[in-house]
């Protein structure tokens, strides 16, 4: 996967969103509202290839929790993401 370009994560009043910019995303009407780790897994990737599997291993590293429930957030946010169309698979 890949942030698709003209996406970009934005703070605005305290929240993480993700906004298209620029001509290539006109018909991106919307913004994406991202908590903490789900803003923490997309700095984090901004620029590169990306797989569920490093999602996942961002999180174990970042936060207790267990591979399981890491994995299953990762594969859910990821599903999201590619839904929202701001990332490619």
């Amino acid at each position: 996967m890949r942030i698709k370009d003209g996406f970009t994560l934005r703070e605005i009043v305290g929240q993480h969103v993700v906004i298209g910019e620029g001509l290539s995303q006109v018909n991106f009407n919307k913004m994406i509202h991202m908590n903490d780790s789900a803003a923490y897994l997309w700095k984090s990737v901004v620029g590169k290839d990306f797989s569920v599997k490093d999602l996942t291993d961002l999180l174990l590293e970042r936060y207790e929790v267990t591979e399981e429930k890491a994995s299953a957030d990762a594969a859910a946010l990821a599903a999201k993401w590619i839904e929202a169309g701001i990332v490619t698979e």
